[in-house]
């Protein structure tokens, strides 16, 4: 009698469980209180469901810091709910890393609990001009799952870097100059050395530009000599620092950059660059195709004039 109540009770149990998890998107503590959410590979105009980016939140003593939100308020309010099955405390703080609608748009899923809102000292701004063209291709991609989604701009700003106290750990964020964009911002957990890249690394998705290669190539150096011991990049899987998550980037944007300086020497028009510039990449990263053409259309123009 004793082993049937037990075995009832933990199959309540998880299914107790497995209805919370259906309602939440599924996680993964990659360090102690550090949880991510991993979106999957989709093109933004070609079969997105607003589950692309990276997303998840640190879990501290006094509250919770969340660290993107998603690409709409339905994907925001599922990553709200798994905050709840995993603690009671306080949303504190909502970081966004950068102006990219698969990060931002589920940032109103959080105003019931008044955390401050943190971004890039351009971030403001940024949203600022891109929010009806935002607000219009989503709403297009996403239909019915877009409804309710909002911009919700920073009230606190990153000029250079700034410390966030979440108790028993400190969050250090740095703003870059433009890179990946012009509002990118990393987020450092001191206690258990995890750093958050946002889009300043992709890992397996090709990476994607929309600012300036020889800025991100920088960039890129500056958190190659971080003392990290994982790193959670925009796009792909978490990695360890000692498997040099950086190095498969580098080489592509190196690649990028010295394929299309070449074309530019050579004379070659740019529709001619968008079907070689990088090919050597080309099994190495998904949805390649789409994304390298749209980088070589935004950075074979500013070259020209190098």
């Amino acid at each position: 009698m004793k082993l049937h109540t037990l075995l009832t009770g933990l199959l309540m149990f998880l299914l107790h469980a497995t209805a919370i998890a259906a309602d939440t998107l599924a996680l993964k503590e990659v360090a102690d209180g550090v949880f991510v959410h991993h979106g999957i590979h989709e093109d933004l105009d070609d079969g997105y469901h607003g589950d692309i980016a990276n997303i998840g939140f640190i879990v501290g003593s006094k509250g919770v810091a969340v660290i993107d939100s998603g690409g709409s308020l339905k994907v925001g309010k599922q990553l709200r709910e798994a905050v709840k099955y995993v603690t009671t405390l306080p949303v504190l703080y909502v970081i966004n890393t950068h102006v990219h609608p698969d990060h931002i748009f589920g940032n109103a899923a959080f105003l019931q609990d008044k955390p401050q809102f943190v971004g890039h000292e351009k971030l403001a701004n940024a949203m600022a001009l891109r929010k009806d063209a935002y607000m219009r291709s989503n709403e297009t991609w996403l239909g019915r799952d877009f409804v309710g989604s909002e911009i919700v701009q920073p009230t606190i700003a990153v000029k250079d870097s700034l410390n966030l106290d979440l108790g028993d750990r400190q969050l250090q964020l740095k703003a870059y100059p433009t890179a990946h964009t012009n509002t990118d911002i990393t987020v450092l957990d001191n206690k258990t050395k995890t750093l958050w890249t946002g889009d300043l690394l992709f890992i397996e998705r090709t990476p994607s530009i929309d600012g300036d290669i020889k800025g991100w190539l920088s960039a890129m150096q500056d958190l190659k000599s971080l003392s990290v011991t994982r790193v959670i990049p925009g796009h792909g899987p978490v990695m360890e620092a000692k498997q040099a998550p950086f190095s498969a980037q580098e080489r592509y944007l190196t690649t990028l950059l010295d394929d299309v300086r070449n074309s530019i020497k050579k004379g070659e028009p740019m529709e001619r660059a968008m079907e070689t510039a990088a090919s050597s990449e080309r099994d190495h990263w998904q949805l390649f195709d789409t994304v390298n053409r749209r980088n070589v259309n935004l950075i074979y123009p500013a070259l020209e004039w190098e």
